[in-house]
């Protein structure tokens, strides 16, 4: 791996630990509690202030701010964190926020694609594989799940949950949960349907989109409360794990789910 590179403009804290074969472009600034790992790339004007821990090979382009304070107003100015895992590309002025509390920590997974303007707020979960397209926002304590999508100018309210695999179109308004494997869409958001053709590109078998689709059917179509819906759920479907995370998720929500 070659040697890490420090263009000469750049402010990087003495106490600020980076890997090998690092690259930080000109006019950054790496605070002292940051962790940079091996072949992490910082393309200009990046700032990453901490406490943060970056994994490796993850790509900062200009003007992104990482670990920034977060901007609850219930901060009082100690020492929270943000995680990050490997090979994630943040593309220009995205910005990700520690948490609000000591102890607490913002944690984003692997191999996550954030375009442009993208914002990630104090406290949030966001899983492996997922995108957020230009403006894609969260407020504080959103969860967001494995290989999600989220569409540009798309706003989610703080405490809701994304499942893994839905899909959120442009400009839409997210103030509760959305059940894995589906597609919200609208202001306020309404489930369109289910992600098939993600889900297809992702191998899942006919048989287990099929169970998916007859889950909607009874979540959706049927005109039932949710607790009557998961109950016939339960009782008519094969307990396949993506039907057991489906009713895990349902029995588990706070805010409702999106109709």
């Amino acid at each position: 791996m070659p040697a890490t590179e420090i263009h000469p403009t750049a402010i990087v804290d003495p106490h600020a630990q980076l890997g090998s074969g690092v690259y930080v472009g000109p006019y950054s600034i790496i605070g002292p509690d940051v962790t940079l790992g091996d072949g992490c790339w910082l393309q200009h004007h990046v700032t990453i202030t901490g406490p943060a821990r970056i994994g490796k090979n993850n790509k900062f382009f200009a003007y992104g701010s990482i670990a920034q304070q977060t901007q609850d107003l219930k901060y009082r100015g100690e020492p929270t964190h943000v995680e990050i895992g490997d090979d994630n590309s943040f593309r220009e002025y995205v910005s990700v926020h520690r948490a609000t509390f000591p102890g607490n920590t913002t944690r984003i997974g692997n191999r996550g694609n954030f375009l442009a303007y993208a914002h990630i707020a104090h406290d949030c979960t966001v899983g492996d594989d997922v995108i957020f397209s230009n403006n894609g926002t969260l407020a504080g304590h959103v969860q967001v799940g494995d290989h999600v999508i989220i569409g540009g100018l798309t706003a989610i309210h703080q405490f809701c949950r994304i499942g893994r695999h839905a899909i959120l179109g442009g400009c839409t308004k997210i103030v509760q949960d959305v059940p894995p494997f589906m597609i919200a869409d609208g202001n306020p958001a309404e489930i369109r349907g289910i992600n098939k053709v993600g889900m297809e590109r992702h191998d899942f078998s006919p048989e287990t989109i099929k169970q998916i689709k007859e889950a909607y059917r009874l979540l959706y179509r049927m005109n039932l409360n949710v607790k009557d819906a998961a109950e016939q759920i339960h009782e008519k479907l094969t307990p396949i794990p993506e039907i057991c995370q489906l009713l895990e998720f349902l029995q588990t929500t706070e805010r409702g789910i999106v109709r």
